[in-house]
Protein backbone atom coordinates (compact mmCIF):
# COMPACT_ATOMS: atom_id res chain seq x y z
CA UNK A 1 0.00 0.00 0.00
CA UNK A 2 2.87 2.41 0.83
CA UNK A 3 3.69 2.29 -2.80
CA UNK A 4 0.45 4.25 -3.69
CA UNK A 5 1.41 7.40 -1.34
CA UNK A 6 3.08 9.61 -4.23
CA UNK A 7 0.79 8.95 -7.55
CA UNK A 8 3.03 7.71 -10.33
CA UNK A 9 1.39 10.22 -12.70
CA UNK A 10 2.59 13.22 -10.98
CA UNK A 11 6.28 11.28 -10.66
CA UNK A 12 6.49 10.89 -14.20
CA UNK A 13 5.07 14.26 -15.08
CA UNK A 14 8.02 16.81 -15.53
CA UNK A 15 9.48 13.90 -18.12
CA UNK A 16 6.44 14.86 -19.94
CA UNK A 17 8.22 16.54 -22.52
CA UNK A 18 10.59 15.26 -23.64
CA UNK A 19 9.32 11.89 -24.31
CA UNK A 20 6.28 13.75 -26.59
CA UNK A 21 9.01 15.24 -28.48
CA UNK A 22 10.77 12.23 -28.90
CA UNK A 23 7.09 9.95 -29.85
CA UNK A 24 5.81 13.09 -32.04
CA UNK A 25 9.22 12.30 -34.40
CA UNK A 26 8.00 9.01 -34.99
CA UNK A 27 4.46 10.44 -36.03
CA UNK A 28 6.85 12.00 -39.09
CA UNK A 29 8.59 8.51 -39.85
CA UNK A 30 5.34 6.40 -40.36
CA UNK A 31 3.45 9.74 -41.93
CA UNK A 32 6.26 9.93 -44.51
CA UNK A 33 6.56 6.00 -45.18
CA UNK A 34 2.54 5.25 -45.33
CA UNK A 35 2.48 8.68 -48.09
CA UNK A 36 5.60 7.17 -49.90
CA UNK A 37 3.87 3.93 -50.51
CA UNK A 38 1.22 5.39 -51.35
CA UNK A 39 2.80 7.86 -54.05
CA UNK A 40 4.34 4.88 -55.55
CA UNK A 41 1.34 3.55 -57.07
CA UNK A 42 1.53 5.48 -60.22
CA UNK A 43 4.96 4.06 -60.72
CA UNK A 44 4.41 0.88 -60.09
CA UNK A 45 1.00 1.07 -62.30
CA UNK A 46 3.39 2.27 -65.10
CA UNK A 47 6.10 -0.42 -64.51
CA UNK A 48 3.76 -3.25 -64.83
CA UNK A 49 1.10 -1.62 -66.76
CA UNK A 50 -1.74 -1.69 -64.87
CA UNK A 51 -5.31 -0.23 -64.61
CA UNK A 52 -6.56 1.83 -61.28
CA UNK A 53 -7.88 -1.01 -59.57
CA UNK A 54 -5.23 -3.77 -59.56
CA UNK A 55 -2.64 -0.71 -59.02
CA UNK A 56 -4.45 0.09 -56.19
CA UNK A 57 -3.12 -3.40 -54.39
CA UNK A 58 -0.37 -1.27 -53.09
CA UNK A 59 -2.22 0.00 -50.53
CA UNK A 60 -4.58 -2.70 -50.25
CA UNK A 61 -0.54 -4.85 -49.57
CA UNK A 62 0.13 -2.25 -47.30
CA UNK A 63 -3.40 -1.86 -44.96
CA UNK A 64 -3.83 -5.33 -45.09
CA UNK A 65 -1.00 -5.82 -42.66
CA UNK A 66 -2.71 -3.50 -40.20
CA UNK A 67 -6.21 -6.41 -40.21
CA UNK A 68 -3.54 -9.51 -39.83
CA UNK A 69 -1.08 -7.35 -36.66
CA UNK A 70 -2.97 -4.63 -34.86
CA UNK A 71 -4.43 -6.86 -32.39
CA UNK A 72 -0.72 -8.83 -31.91
CA UNK A 73 0.78 -5.28 -32.22
CA UNK A 74 -1.29 -4.46 -28.87
CA UNK A 75 -0.98 -7.98 -26.87
CA UNK A 76 3.08 -7.14 -27.82
CA UNK A 77 2.35 -4.03 -26.03
CA UNK A 78 1.09 -5.91 -22.61
CA UNK A 79 4.02 -8.12 -23.33
CA UNK A 80 6.71 -5.59 -23.68
CA UNK A 81 6.01 -2.42 -23.33
CA UNK A 82 5.00 0.74 -25.01
CA UNK A 83 9.16 1.56 -25.96
CA UNK A 84 10.23 -1.90 -27.10
CA UNK A 85 7.34 -2.45 -29.26
CA UNK A 86 8.49 0.84 -31.01
CA UNK A 87 12.01 -0.33 -31.59
CA UNK A 88 11.36 -3.85 -32.39
CA UNK A 89 8.31 -2.06 -34.97
CA UNK A 90 11.27 0.11 -36.32
CA UNK A 91 13.58 -2.79 -36.69
CA UNK A 92 10.92 -5.11 -38.39
CA UNK A 93 10.60 -2.07 -41.12
CA UNK A 94 14.29 -1.72 -41.54
CA UNK A 95 13.67 -5.33 -43.32
CA UNK A 96 10.89 -4.00 -45.08
CA UNK A 97 13.03 -1.48 -46.67
CA UNK A 98 15.90 -3.75 -47.56
CA UNK A 99 13.00 -6.08 -49.49
CA UNK A 100 12.57 -3.49 -52.17
CA UNK A 101 16.03 -4.43 -53.22
CA UNK A 102 15.59 -7.41 -54.78
CA UNK A 103 11.83 -6.31 -55.77
CA UNK A 104 13.53 -4.26 -58.06
CA UNK A 105 16.13 -6.40 -59.06
CA UNK A 106 13.73 -9.09 -60.28
CA UNK A 107 11.11 -6.67 -61.27
CA UNK A 108 8.42 -8.50 -59.43
CA UNK A 109 5.06 -6.94 -58.41
CA UNK A 110 4.34 -10.32 -55.81
CA UNK A 111 8.05 -9.03 -54.36
CA UNK A 112 7.15 -5.56 -54.52
CA UNK A 113 3.75 -6.61 -52.50
CA UNK A 114 5.45 -8.44 -49.84
CA UNK A 115 8.25 -5.82 -49.14
CA UNK A 116 5.09 -3.12 -49.17
CA UNK A 117 3.49 -5.54 -46.64
CA UNK A 118 6.52 -6.19 -43.92
CA UNK A 119 7.06 -2.65 -44.22
CA UNK A 120 3.57 -1.85 -43.27
CA UNK A 121 3.66 -4.04 -40.44
CA UNK A 122 6.41 -2.47 -38.84
CA UNK A 123 4.32 0.61 -38.82
CA UNK A 124 1.50 -1.24 -37.61
CA UNK A 125 3.02 -2.27 -34.51
CA UNK A 126 4.85 1.49 -34.42
CA UNK A 127 1.12 3.22 -34.57
CA UNK A 128 -0.59 1.33 -31.94
CA UNK A 129 2.03 1.84 -29.46
CA UNK A 130 2.91 5.17 -30.46
CA UNK A 131 -1.03 7.09 -30.60
CA UNK A 132 -2.31 5.38 -27.14
CA UNK A 133 1.38 6.77 -25.93
CA UNK A 134 0.89 10.25 -26.58
CA UNK A 135 -2.43 10.13 -25.27
CA UNK A 136 -1.22 8.27 -21.99
CA UNK A 137 1.10 11.32 -21.41
CA UNK A 138 -1.37 13.82 -19.36
CA UNK A 139 -4.58 13.93 -18.81
CA UNK A 140 -7.08 12.58 -20.65
CA UNK A 141 -9.38 15.59 -21.22
CA UNK A 142 -6.61 17.20 -23.19
CA UNK A 143 -5.45 13.75 -24.80
CA UNK A 144 -7.36 14.40 -28.49
CA UNK A 145 -5.40 18.28 -28.97
CA UNK A 146 -2.17 16.07 -27.51
CA UNK A 147 -2.41 13.49 -30.06
CA UNK A 148 -4.27 16.06 -33.17
CA UNK A 149 -0.67 18.06 -32.29
CA UNK A 150 1.72 14.67 -32.79
CA UNK A 151 -0.08 13.75 -36.24
CA UNK A 152 0.43 16.90 -37.20
CA UNK A 153 3.88 16.16 -37.45
CA UNK A 154 2.59 12.77 -39.01
CA UNK A 155 1.19 15.21 -41.97
CA UNK A 156 4.89 16.80 -42.71
CA UNK A 157 6.65 13.44 -42.94
CA UNK A 158 3.24 12.57 -45.68
CA UNK A 159 3.92 15.95 -47.27
CA UNK A 160 7.50 15.49 -48.24
CA UNK A 161 6.70 11.69 -49.71
CA UNK A 162 5.22 12.93 -52.64
CA UNK A 163 8.52 15.34 -53.51
CA UNK A 164 10.46 12.38 -53.01
CA UNK A 165 8.53 10.25 -55.36
CA UNK A 166 8.06 12.74 -57.90
CA UNK A 167 11.99 13.41 -58.07
CA UNK A 168 13.85 10.69 -57.26
CA UNK A 169 11.26 7.93 -57.92
CA UNK A 170 9.03 8.63 -60.78
CA UNK A 171 10.81 8.90 -64.10
CA UNK A 172 9.97 11.21 -67.10
CA UNK A 173 8.95 8.26 -70.07
CA UNK A 174 10.71 10.20 -72.82
CA UNK A 175 13.95 9.67 -71.14
CA UNK A 176 13.54 5.73 -69.49
CA UNK A 177 12.05 3.40 -71.57
CA UNK A 178 13.18 -0.18 -69.97
CA UNK A 179 11.45 -1.71 -67.29
CA UNK A 180 15.03 -2.58 -65.34
CA UNK A 181 15.91 1.42 -64.87
CA UNK A 182 12.07 2.42 -64.37
CA UNK A 183 12.46 -0.35 -61.16
CA UNK A 184 15.57 0.06 -60.11
CA UNK A 185 15.17 3.96 -58.90
CA UNK A 186 13.02 2.76 -55.61
CA UNK A 187 16.34 1.35 -54.49
CA UNK A 188 18.45 4.71 -53.76
CA UNK A 189 15.40 5.79 -51.62
CA UNK A 190 14.65 3.04 -49.55
CA UNK A 191 18.08 1.70 -49.00
CA UNK A 192 18.26 5.10 -47.67
CA UNK A 193 14.98 4.47 -45.32
CA UNK A 194 16.64 1.35 -44.44
CA UNK A 195 19.84 2.72 -42.93
CA UNK A 196 17.50 5.81 -41.10
CA UNK A 197 15.33 3.65 -39.37
CA UNK A 198 18.09 0.99 -37.92
CA UNK A 199 20.04 4.69 -36.80
CA UNK A 200 16.78 5.38 -35.09
CA UNK A 201 15.62 2.23 -33.65
CA UNK A 202 19.17 1.93 -31.81
CA UNK A 203 18.63 5.46 -30.75
CA UNK A 204 14.96 4.69 -29.35
CA UNK A 205 16.63 1.66 -27.16
CA UNK A 206 18.73 4.05 -25.65
CA UNK A 207 16.40 7.10 -25.24
CA UNK A 208 15.09 6.96 -21.29
CA UNK A 209 11.37 6.81 -21.73
CA UNK A 210 9.00 6.68 -18.97
CA UNK A 211 8.09 2.81 -18.92
CA UNK A 212 3.98 2.96 -18.97
CA UNK A 213 2.76 -0.54 -19.58
CA UNK A 214 -0.51 -0.02 -18.18
CA UNK A 215 -2.82 3.12 -18.88
CA UNK A 216 -4.34 3.32 -14.75
CA UNK A 217 -3.87 7.10 -14.92
CA UNK A 218 -7.35 7.53 -16.81
CA UNK A 219 -8.98 5.24 -14.84
CA UNK A 220 -7.63 2.82 -11.87
CA UNK A 221 -8.41 -0.82 -12.22
CA UNK A 222 -7.48 -3.78 -9.79
CA UNK A 223 -7.85 -7.27 -9.95
CA UNK A 224 -11.48 -8.40 -9.98
CA UNK A 225 -12.79 -4.95 -11.55
CA UNK A 226 -15.93 -5.34 -13.59
CA UNK A 227 -14.22 -3.06 -15.95
CA UNK A 228 -11.24 -5.18 -17.22
CA UNK A 229 -13.98 -8.48 -17.64
CA UNK A 230 -15.72 -6.87 -20.32
CA UNK A 231 -14.90 -7.85 -23.82
CA UNK A 232 -13.06 -4.64 -25.46
CA UNK A 233 -15.42 -5.34 -28.29
CA UNK A 234 -18.87 -4.56 -25.87
CA UNK A 235 -17.55 -0.91 -26.14
CA UNK A 236 -19.75 0.92 -28.89
CA UNK A 237 -17.58 3.89 -28.95
CA UNK A 238 -14.72 1.96 -29.78
CA UNK A 239 -16.02 -0.63 -32.35
CA UNK A 240 -17.52 2.75 -34.00
CA UNK A 241 -14.15 4.02 -33.63
CA UNK A 242 -12.84 1.50 -35.43
CA UNK A 243 -15.31 1.80 -38.51
CA UNK A 244 -14.45 5.57 -38.42
CA UNK A 245 -10.73 4.93 -38.80
CA UNK A 246 -11.59 3.06 -41.40
CA UNK A 247 -13.54 4.78 -43.97
CA UNK A 248 -11.23 8.06 -43.02
CA UNK A 249 -7.79 6.30 -43.55
CA UNK A 250 -9.99 4.81 -46.97
CA UNK A 251 -10.62 8.26 -48.10
CA UNK A 252 -7.01 9.52 -47.29
CA UNK A 253 -5.16 6.82 -48.99
CA UNK A 254 -7.82 6.78 -52.10
CA UNK A 255 -7.16 10.62 -52.29
CA UNK A 256 -3.45 10.67 -51.82
CA UNK A 257 -3.25 7.34 -54.69
CA UNK A 258 -5.26 8.83 -56.83
CA UNK A 259 -4.59 12.83 -56.47
CA UNK A 260 -1.30 12.68 -59.01
CA UNK A 261 -2.94 10.88 -62.33
CA UNK A 262 -5.81 13.11 -61.38
CA UNK A 263 -4.35 16.16 -61.56
CA UNK A 264 -2.43 15.30 -64.93
CA UNK A 265 -6.24 14.50 -66.42
CA UNK A 266 -7.45 17.66 -65.18
CA UNK A 267 -4.73 19.30 -67.29
CA UNK A 268 -2.61 21.11 -64.44
CA UNK A 269 0.36 22.88 -65.31
CA UNK A 270 2.39 25.82 -63.76
CA UNK A 271 -0.80 28.22 -64.15
CA UNK A 272 -2.42 26.32 -61.80
CA UNK A 273 -0.50 27.85 -58.56
CA UNK A 274 -1.36 31.38 -59.79
CA UNK A 275 0.81 34.29 -58.60
CA UNK A 276 2.95 31.61 -56.85
CA UNK A 277 3.99 29.78 -60.04
CA UNK A 278 6.25 32.48 -61.11
CA UNK A 279 7.67 31.67 -57.80
CA UNK A 280 7.95 28.57 -58.01
CA UNK A 281 9.43 28.71 -61.40
CA UNK A 282 12.14 31.32 -60.52
CA UNK A 283 13.55 28.79 -57.61
CA UNK A 284 13.01 25.27 -58.28
CA UNK A 285 13.06 25.97 -62.55
CA UNK A 286 10.72 25.00 -65.32
CA UNK A 287 8.80 21.71 -63.28
CA UNK A 288 6.85 18.88 -65.52
CA UNK A 289 3.15 18.29 -64.90
CA UNK A 290 4.15 15.33 -62.81
CA UNK A 291 6.31 17.36 -60.83
CA UNK A 292 3.48 20.08 -60.13
CA UNK A 293 1.05 17.45 -59.88
CA UNK A 294 3.63 15.94 -57.19
CA UNK A 295 3.67 19.78 -55.64
CA UNK A 296 -0.05 19.65 -55.50
CA UNK A 297 -0.03 16.30 -53.98
CA UNK A 298 2.73 17.56 -51.12
CA UNK A 299 0.19 20.62 -50.48
CA UNK A 300 -2.79 18.23 -50.10
CA UNK A 301 -0.85 17.03 -46.69
CA UNK A 302 0.70 20.28 -45.89
CA UNK A 303 -2.86 21.25 -45.42
CA UNK A 304 -3.79 18.67 -43.36
CA UNK A 305 -1.01 19.15 -40.89
CA UNK A 306 -1.82 22.97 -41.05
CA UNK A 307 -5.51 21.52 -39.97
CA UNK A 308 -4.30 19.49 -37.30
CA UNK A 309 -1.95 22.80 -35.68
CA UNK A 310 -4.89 24.73 -36.13
CA UNK A 311 -7.29 22.27 -34.28
CA UNK A 312 -5.64 21.50 -31.70
CA UNK A 313 -5.55 25.09 -30.47
CA UNK A 314 -9.51 24.98 -31.09
CA UNK A 315 -10.27 22.43 -29.51
CA UNK A 316 -9.38 24.44 -26.19
CA UNK A 317 -12.76 26.46 -27.05
CA UNK A 318 -14.81 24.15 -29.67
CA UNK A 319 -15.47 20.16 -28.39
CA UNK A 320 -13.30 17.59 -30.54
CA UNK A 321 -16.61 15.79 -31.86
CA UNK A 322 -18.03 18.60 -33.00
CA UNK A 323 -15.04 19.78 -34.66
CA UNK A 324 -15.14 16.50 -35.92
CA UNK A 325 -18.57 16.08 -37.62
CA UNK A 326 -18.34 19.34 -39.05
CA UNK A 327 -15.17 18.59 -41.09
CA UNK A 328 -16.59 15.41 -41.87
CA UNK A 329 -19.50 17.67 -43.70
CA UNK A 330 -16.98 19.68 -45.36
CA UNK A 331 -15.05 16.96 -46.98
CA UNK A 332 -18.25 15.70 -48.46
CA UNK A 333 -18.86 19.07 -49.87
CA UNK A 334 -15.35 19.57 -51.58
CA UNK A 335 -15.40 15.94 -53.33
CA UNK A 336 -19.21 16.82 -54.73
CA UNK A 337 -17.55 19.86 -56.19
CA UNK A 338 -15.02 18.16 -57.79
CA UNK A 339 -16.82 15.39 -59.07
CA UNK A 340 -19.31 18.10 -61.16
CA UNK A 341 -16.22 20.37 -61.90
CA UNK A 342 -13.20 20.34 -64.32
CA UNK A 343 -9.48 22.12 -64.40
CA UNK A 344 -8.67 24.24 -61.88
CA UNK A 345 -11.48 24.20 -59.71
CA UNK A 346 -11.49 20.27 -59.17
CA UNK A 347 -7.76 20.44 -58.77
CA UNK A 348 -8.43 22.10 -55.95
CA UNK A 349 -11.05 21.06 -53.89
CA UNK A 350 -9.75 17.46 -54.00
CA UNK A 351 -6.59 19.06 -52.32
CA UNK A 352 -8.42 20.88 -49.87
CA UNK A 353 -10.00 18.29 -48.33
CA UNK A 354 -6.58 17.88 -47.19
CA UNK A 355 -8.07 20.88 -44.38
CA UNK A 356 -11.28 18.35 -44.45
CA UNK A 357 -9.28 15.41 -43.11
CA UNK A 358 -6.56 17.47 -40.93
CA UNK A 359 -7.97 16.35 -37.44
CA UNK A 360 -9.64 13.29 -38.45
CA UNK A 361 -7.56 10.19 -37.71
CA UNK A 362 -6.30 11.83 -34.01
CA UNK A 363 -9.75 12.84 -32.97
CA UNK A 364 -11.64 9.30 -33.80
CA UNK A 365 -8.66 7.34 -32.15
CA UNK A 366 -9.07 9.72 -28.85
CA UNK A 367 -12.34 8.93 -28.64
CA UNK A 368 -12.45 6.03 -29.40
CA UNK A 369 -10.17 5.07 -26.55
CA UNK A 370 -11.50 7.11 -23.84
CA UNK A 371 -12.87 5.90 -20.84
CA UNK A 372 -11.48 2.29 -21.41
CA UNK A 373 -8.53 2.95 -18.77
CA UNK A 374 -6.17 -0.06 -17.72
CA UNK A 375 -7.86 -1.82 -21.35
CA UNK A 376 -6.76 1.36 -23.34
CA UNK A 377 -3.89 -0.79 -24.94
CA UNK A 378 -6.72 -3.31 -25.76
CA UNK A 379 -8.70 -0.61 -27.59
CA UNK A 380 -5.52 0.97 -29.00
CA UNK A 381 -5.39 -3.04 -30.86
CA UNK A 382 -9.21 -2.63 -32.19
CA UNK A 383 -9.15 1.11 -33.78
CA UNK A 384 -5.65 0.72 -35.21
CA UNK A 385 -7.33 -2.32 -36.79
CA UNK A 386 -9.46 0.41 -38.49
CA UNK A 387 -6.50 1.39 -40.43
CA UNK A 388 -7.26 -1.76 -43.33
CA UNK A 389 -9.60 0.77 -45.06
CA UNK A 390 -6.77 1.82 -46.32
CA UNK A 391 -6.21 -1.29 -47.95
CA UNK A 392 -10.59 -1.98 -48.87
CA UNK A 393 -11.56 1.58 -49.73
CA UNK A 394 -8.69 2.43 -52.44
CA UNK A 395 -9.22 -0.77 -53.97
CA UNK A 396 -13.15 -0.24 -54.18
CA UNK A 397 -12.47 3.13 -55.40
CA UNK A 398 -9.86 2.05 -58.24
CA UNK A 399 -12.23 -0.53 -59.25
CA UNK A 400 -14.95 2.00 -59.48
CA UNK A 401 -12.92 4.41 -60.90
CA UNK A 402 -12.06 1.96 -64.31
CA UNK A 403 -16.09 1.17 -64.86
CA UNK A 404 -17.36 5.27 -64.53
CA UNK A 405 -13.79 7.01 -64.05
CA UNK A 406 -12.34 8.88 -61.13
CA UNK A 407 -14.93 11.77 -60.59
CA UNK A 408 -18.23 9.34 -60.31
CA UNK A 409 -16.16 7.19 -58.09
CA UNK A 410 -15.35 10.19 -55.56
CA UNK A 411 -19.46 8.60 -54.67
CA UNK A 412 -17.70 6.07 -52.51
CA UNK A 413 -15.47 8.50 -50.63
CA UNK A 414 -18.34 11.13 -49.90
CA UNK A 415 -20.21 7.83 -47.99
CA UNK A 416 -16.82 7.44 -45.91
CA UNK A 417 -16.79 11.35 -44.81
CA UNK A 418 -20.65 11.48 -44.02
CA UNK A 419 -20.05 8.33 -41.39
CA UNK A 420 -17.19 10.33 -39.91
CA UNK A 421 -19.84 13.15 -39.36
CA UNK A 422 -21.63 10.65 -37.87
CA UNK A 423 -19.54 9.39 -35.34
CA UNK A 424 -18.57 12.86 -34.12
CA UNK A 425 -22.59 13.77 -33.91
CA UNK A 426 -23.43 10.85 -32.09
CA UNK A 427 -21.11 7.38 -32.29
CA UNK A 428 -18.62 8.50 -30.29
CA UNK A 429 -20.15 8.55 -27.00
CA UNK A 430 -18.34 5.85 -24.39
CA UNK A 431 -20.52 2.92 -23.16
CA UNK A 432 -20.50 4.06 -19.29
CA UNK A 433 -22.77 0.89 -18.21
CA UNK A 434 -20.02 -1.73 -16.79
CA UNK A 435 -21.13 -5.61 -17.04
CA UNK A 436 -19.63 -7.79 -14.60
Amino acid sequence: MATRSTPPAAQSAPNYIVPFIIVTALFGIFGFLTNLNSNLMPHLKRLFDLAYGPAMLVSTAWFFAYLVFSVPSAKLIEAVGYKRTMVISLFIMVVGALLFIPAANLISFPLFLSAIFVLATGVCALQTSANPYVSILGPESSAPARLTLAQAFNSLGAAVAPLVVAHFILTDPSKVADKASIAHTVQGPYIAIAGALLLLGFAVMLMNLPAITLTRAFRPGAEGDPLLARSIWSYSHTVLGMLGIFFYVGVEIALASIAISYFLTQGVGISILGPFGTLVDSLLGPLSNTAIAGLLASLYFLLIMAGRFLGSALMASIKAEKLLAGLGFLGAVFLLVSMFSHGSLAIWTLVLCGLANSIMYPTIFALGIAELGPMTSKGSGVITIGNVGGAVVPLLFGALADKVGIQYAFLLPIVCYLFVAYYGLSGYKPTRAVKA
